[in-house]
């Protein structure tokens, strides 16, 4: 037998007999490696620890610490799974079960829909599996055997699968989980050695679902889990999702009366009076930061003709993902972005290198056609608007508008108590332009990001279709991540739409354009904001900031005087005027998260002051009207998330 050369990570090489497995090579580095070992890498290609190596190569022997881990562990998990409920109900087709970044899942075609004593009994056996510790198998099938064997079986989703995943492949990749009633998937891999090793897991819901995500393929249902290595880490997962459940977006909308939706406009927001005093105070934020920075507010139309999306390349690239309608015979698409439009309004008249940076702001609604399945909350909607800008700039101002841009975001963020992490995104598999335009474009985020002192990630292949970007996701309050902000670089629109500038050498030039949102979409990032501040708003965004109110009816005169003052000075105050106690009225305050509560009692009307209450920190004592305001107004400029209590103790302490 033919000896191989193996290189090890850290660039030792052994000489082993070719054909050694992983595991025979992590058990040569060490008993403890082969005791820890899950599968390996071969020339970076993932494998089991059976794969043996038939030529020199580089291998890597994976083990929990390793990144790619928790990914295979959790896909051992969804097809453990996939076994234990082909045990319990032998007439399901098994769909796909991939792992998630937070666990997996698995889609099943039944006769009825899963009902919370079947997940108690699916992990109850799934339990079973694993303490037989049954190995998980690799075999090639030839792929014809394959697939008489699964549409002998019933499993006409995994014949599909194999037609569509190993065209022209002489064998095909199989997996079984070997106990008396074996459990047999077409799978790539790679999975842990055996069931034993799966140990902290947890099945969490059902939802429907749907063949591939298309409402038009077969119904299904999807099992959810999560897993992870060490039971301390599962616990703090559920306990995680137990907090999320408390902050859910729809839930607080609801109970806040923000938002609500509607079957006859599915994925579009109805914003109730709260909701829409919120909207208008971030539309209105973004504003007050992006007018004195050079920017101009524009609104183009909501419907154009196709000829406008075939210029831009939406029609061939994005239609799909676009509502269109028919008038007088024209083609005609509701606007899925902004930036069409703003070529438009761009080239509507001659521009010079004087009027670089040109910035283009608009707040309009759009539309894109998400796939019922998929709509949820205001995460994922159908009609949205964004914070949508587009900075028009010279070759040479790419750089510093870039960095501005950076260090916007930065600000924004902050104000929301928000730290951004960014990523590049880079030429993705189908792209306008040519790919020396590409590497030049990525190249220029690449020094600008460096010149503002940015860490990133290199996020390979997921750039928009013209042009490379940078995204940015923040971490809530409870350690989720959220994609918002976005700036993309652009070459080729200014091309396809012939826009011009006039240079200093009287002659013509193309604009750069980047496109940039900072909230992302209103709707999700309201979403966000929910859920990080759990709808205890900090006052400057609070739909409403204060409630007065009056213990008994003849103080309500004077509750409304108070309430009066308080909205002349700009304050959103309402007056609570039911025939209630007061301690049920601060209840109810508090249960809607109102920032202050001031109550106007006998004392209070004669001393012409309120008893003010906080959400956070409770009694504060008397203040007088003006100062209450004042300290509020402070309060709302300083914008800080923590800072709600401390300024009314600060006013409380001065007056003494």
């Amino acid at each position: 037998m033919n000896d191989v050369t193996i290189t090890l990570p850290d660039g030792a090489t052994r000489t082993v007999p070719a054909g050694t497995t992983v595991r025979e090579i992590a058990a040569a580095i060490s008993p403890r490696l082969a005791k820890a070992a899950l599968a390996g890498t071969v020339d970076g290609r993932l494998v089991d620890l059976s794969c043996p190596t038939e030529r020199d190569a580089a291998v890597r022997v994976i083990t929990p610490e390793s990144p790619e881990a928790l990914t295979i562990y959790r896909h051992s998990t969804a097809h453990l799974l996939a076994a234990a409920v082909t045990h319990l109900f032998p007439d399901v087709q098994c769909g796909i079960g991939p792992p998630t970044d937070d666990g997996f899942f698995y889609d099943f075609v039944v006769p009825r829909p899963f009902v919370p004593e079947d997940l108690e009994a699916i992990e109850r056996k799934m339990r079973e599996l694993a303490q037989q510790d049954l190995p998980y198998e690799r075999q090639l099938w030839p792929r014809e055997e394959a697939r008489r064997f699964f549409g002998a079986r019933g499993e006409p989703l995994k014949v599909q699968l194999i037609d569509e995943k190993t065209e022209g492949q002489a064998d095909v990749s199989c997996y079984t989980i070997k106990d008396p009633e074996t459990f047999v998937d077409f799978c790539l891999g790679p999975h842990v050695p055996s069931t034993g090793r799966l140990k902290a897991f947890k099945l969490l819901s059902t939802s429907n679902a749907y063949w591939k995500g298309d409402a038009r393929n077969q119904p299904m249902q999807r099992i959810y889990g999560t897993a992870f290595f060490a039971d301390k880490d599962l616990q703090a997962y559920l306990h995680r999702l137990e907090e999320a459940k408390r902050r859910d977006h729809r839930k607080i909308g609801r109970e806040q009366k923000l938002f609500m939706f509607h079957p006859w406009a599915p994925g579009a927001t109805f914003w109730l009076a709260k909701g829409t005093v919120l909207y208008n105070v971030l539309a209105d934020y973004m504003r007050e930061v992006l007018l004195p920075a050079g920017y101009v507010e524009v609104k183009a139309p909501i419907v154009f003709n196709k000829a406008l999306w075939e210029t831009s390349g939406h029609w061939q690239h994005y239609r799909q993902n676009m509502f269109l309608v028919e008038s007088e015979g024209e083609q005609m698409g509701l606007k899925a972005m902004n930036c069409p439009g703003h070529f438009l309004m761009y080239a509507s008249e001659v521009r010079s290198y004087r009027d670089l940076p040109l910035r283009f702001h608009e707040q309009t609604p759009l539309h894109r056609n998400e796939a019922s399945g998929v709509l949820s909350g205001l995460t994922r909607v159908r009609q949205f608007s964004q914070d949508d800008a587009h900075c028009f700039v010279m070759e040479s101002q790419i750089g510093e508008e870039v960095e501005r841009l950076l260090r916007l975001v930065q600000r924004v963020y902050g104000d929301f108590g928000l730290t951004p992490e960014m990523k590049l995104s880079t030429r993705p598999a189908e792209y306008l332009g040519t790919v020396e335009q590409w590497n030049h474009a990525e190249a220029e985020l690449k020094t600008a990001l460096k010149a503002a002192g940015a860490p990133y990630t290199i996020n390979e292949g997921d750039g928009a279709f013209y042009g490379p970007k940078i995204d940015f996701d923040v971490t809530d309050a409870i350690g989720r991540k959220w994609q918002c902000a976005t700036i993309q670089l652009d070459y080729m629109q200014a091309e396809r739409f012939d826009l011009k500038y006039i240079g200093a050498d009287n002659a013509e030039h193309r604009p750069v354009v980047i496109h940039r949102a900072i909230f992302g979409s209103f709707e999700r990032f309201v979403a966000l904001l929910i859920e990080h501040f759990a709808g205890a708003w900090p006052l400057w965004l609070a739909p409403v900031q204060a409630v007065v109110l009056p213990i008994a009816d003849r103080h309500l005169a004077y509750a409304r005087s108070v309430s009066e003052r308080l909205s002349a000075a700009g304050l959103r105050v309402e007056v609570d005027e039911r025939q209630e106690k007061i301690g049920y009225k601060i209840r109810e305050a508090q249960l809607q998260k109102v920032p202050y509560m001031l109550v106007a009692g006998d004392r209070e009307l004669a001393d012409g002051t309120v008893a003010v209450r906080s959400r956070s920190a409770g009694d504060l004592g008397p203040r007088s009207v003006a100062d209450f305001v004042r300290a509020a107004l402070d309060e709302i400029g300083s914008k800080d998330p923590g800072g709600q209590a401390a300024q009314m103790e600060t006013a409380g302490a001065a007056e003494a």
